[in-house]
């Protein structure tokens, strides 16, 4: 199962004092890079200037469970560019203000097909079968 939670725009840049910042729509969250444990994402508590945009671009979120060649967790996909994605998986979700940080983990997993953005795997298949494509 494959099911899409959220969709937008994103961008992604640094502070002066070089910390990413990464913004899902309205949302900021603060991205660090802690050593023995890896990239972290917290809620950004107060405001933070973007000195340097890197990217931006669209943005989905699926929970994936019980797909074959998919892990099961929360996929966080950015479009880096025309018809390219970046995903990273979040061990327990986007952060809250509950539970302030995340893993977020680059995966090679791609959940959104380049060729028609906003189109999962799993609704490309159910097309396929039904000869729409």
């Amino acid at each position: 199962m494959i099911k899409q939670l959220k969709a937008g725009l994103f961008t992604l840049g640094e502070t002066k004092h070089h910390t990413r910042i990464l913004y899902l729509d309205e949302k900021c969250y603060v991205w660090v890079t802690l050593p023995s444990i890896g990239d972290i994402l917290s809620v950004a508590t107060t405001k933070h200037e973007m000195y340097t945009k890197l990217s931006e671009g669209r943005y989905e979120l699926y929970k994936v469970k019980d797909e074959p060649d998919l892990i099961d967790l929360k996929h966080l996909e950015l479009e880096i560019g025309p018809e390219t994605w970046q995903g990273f998986l979040l061990l327990t979700g986007l952060p809250k203000t509950s539970k302030k940080r995340s893993r977020i983990i680059p995966t090679r997993e791609k959940v959104t097909l380049p060729a028609t953005a906003g189109t999962t795997k799993q609704e490309a298949v159910v097309v396929s079968e039904h000869g729409g494509g």
